[in-house]
């Protein structure tokens, strides 16, 4: 239906969306199908542990549409839809957030007609019973992977356990993440999507070479000079990549190398550290990290690699700055069947202590 067509003039739809799930997303646009302007307020209380910012972020990518404004709020109240005074003071909450009159108020919830009424507009009741999509906020948080196809992709991005899978040169990162992703595929159902990313320096790495041997026909790799301001790109594009991989995948994604370990690189070649690139490794959400050791893994030159002598001093300085930083991580040794059997393990025991999300404000009435 037109603009003009449209029922009514503005609409609200609001909630806590913690975090935002397929339901809300058709709560929100049965609402826009019906007004020709739609206010959607996020409320979040300080006892949540998801940012408000996030999930206003969250739901203005998934409803980027000309005249559907989503806004946040800060909400503390007590929730207890029998007392009057909770409901007054409530109500100067989202008012103070959406000052501008209300036509219709779409909910999915037995308190709809209150919260209408005390708009003064009309209470619009949308799929109660949740059959268009049989999902709630309580079972995303208590079950994630049970609600995964539920879930729009920066959630999902949010949400994804990350494993990065680091090593010195010639230890066998590639070959362990593919390994690790095509595992956790052969599960089929939700993982059937794992992911794998890949070493985005090595992609710079080969991509500098052809630009030096145009140059200089001829030339080895080592005599490629590197800049401070490449390893900032590197380390950007890495997160970059991986944040993608998270949006489409399963609950799982695995990272060959990451930016933390561009920050050693950057250290390799210029021989001092980099904040701006430690930077970049700060905003990384990652959860575990897969240490390959050198030792017993044959030295593989393809012409892009520094040598055989430095594996052990960069095996040993990932093993510092993971210590230092106090980071979860593992060291596989042993063959590569080995370091996979011991991977899978360490990957479980990780997907087994599930996603915590502090508990809403009770509700009572």
């Amino acid at each position: 239906m037109s603009g003009r067509e449209k029922e009514f003039g503005h609409g609200l739809v609001l909630g806590k969306f913690y975090p935002p799930h397929a339901g809300h997303h058709h709560l929100v646009r049965t609402a826009a199908a019906r007004c020709r302007r739609l206010t959607v307020l996020v409320c979040a209380s300080s006892a949540e542990s998801v940012p408000l910012a996030d999930r206003v972020a969250w739901m203005r990518e998934e409803h980027p549409e000309e005249g559907i404004d989503v806004v946040g709020t800060v909400d503390d109240v007590p929730v207890d839809y029998s007392d009057p005074a909770v409901w007054d003071a409530h109500m100067a909450v989202f008012r103070a957030a959406v000052p501008d009159p209300v036509d219709a108020v779409f909910t999915s919830e037995a308190y709809g007609r209150e919260l209408g009424r005390r708009f003064g507009a009309a209470a619009v009741t949308v799929d109660p019973d949740r059959a268009a999509h049989p999902v709630s906020g309580t079972a995303v948080r208590e079950d994630p992977v049970g609600c995964w196809s539920h879930l729009a992709a920066p959630v999902r991005a949010a949400l994804a356990r990350r494993v990065v899978v680091l090593g010195a040169e010639s230890t066998g990162t590639t070959t362990l993440s593919r390994a690790l992703a095509g595992h956790y595929r052969s599960r089929g159902g939700v993982w059937a999507e794992t992911g794998w990313v890949p070493e985005y320096g090595r992609r710079y790495s080969g991509e500098k070479y052809a630009r030096l041997l145009a140059e200089r026909p001829g030339a080895p790799f080592g005599e490629a000079v590197w800049e401070p301001e490449e390893f900032e790109l590197i380390a950007e594009r890495q997160l970059a990549e991986e944040d993608a991989a998270a949006r489409a995948g399963s609950p799982v994604l695995f990272c060959d190398t990451d930016a933390l370990a561009t920050t050693v690189w950057h250290e390799r070649y210029t021989g001092r550290r980099s904040p701006r690139v430690e930077a970049v490794a700060a905003r990384g959400r990652h959860h575990l990290w897969l240490l390959t050791d050198h030792t017993g893994v044959p030295f593989e030159d393809d012409g892009l690699r520094d040598g055989e002598h430095l594996r052990a001093w960069m095996t040993g300085r990932f093993r510092t700055e993971l210590a230092r930083r106090g980071l979860p991580h593992l060291v596989l040794t042993g063959s590569r069947e080995e370091r996979l059997r011991t991977a899978v393990t360490a990957v479980d025991e990780l997907l087994a202590r599930g996603w915590h999300f502090a508990d809403p404000l009770p509700e009572r009435g």
